[in-house]
């Protein structure tokens, strides 16, 4: 059974940062992209970034040169480093199997706030 765990997110104030991680099982991890997205309150599933297998990143425009997608295919995890932070980066944060978001986790919020 596929299966994908987010953890790390928290209440963060403006301008902090935050080391999310999604443990992947039930697949062969390194031989796919996997995508980090969320969602706001109200809003709808926004890509963030995506990596693949050999460690080539993609980020939205939005979050570039802030957020940093990371793997470590040993271990099955993924990572999302999230510096400076901004009330606007306030969402559930989901990691998803590519292709699409059907196979992605629970979630775990992110809330930036003072």
């Amino acid at each position: 059974e596929v299966q994908l765990e987010e953890s790390g997110g928290g209440l963060v104030q403006p301008g902090g940062s935050l080391r999310l991680s999604c443990a992947a099982s039930g697949f062969t991890f390194g031989s796919y992209i996997m995508s980090w997205v969320r969602q706001a309150p109200g809003r709808g599933l926004e890509w963030v970034s995506h990596i693949t297998g050999g460690g080539s990143t993609t980020y939205a425009d939005s979050v570039k040169g802030r957020f940093t997608t990371s793997r470590d295919n040993a271990k099955n995890t993924l990572y999302l480093q999230m510096n400076s932070l901004k009330p606007e980066d306030t969402a559930v944060y989901y990691c998803a199997r590519a292709p699409g978001t059907t196979i992605k986790g629970q979630g775990t919020q992110v809330t930036v706030s003072s």
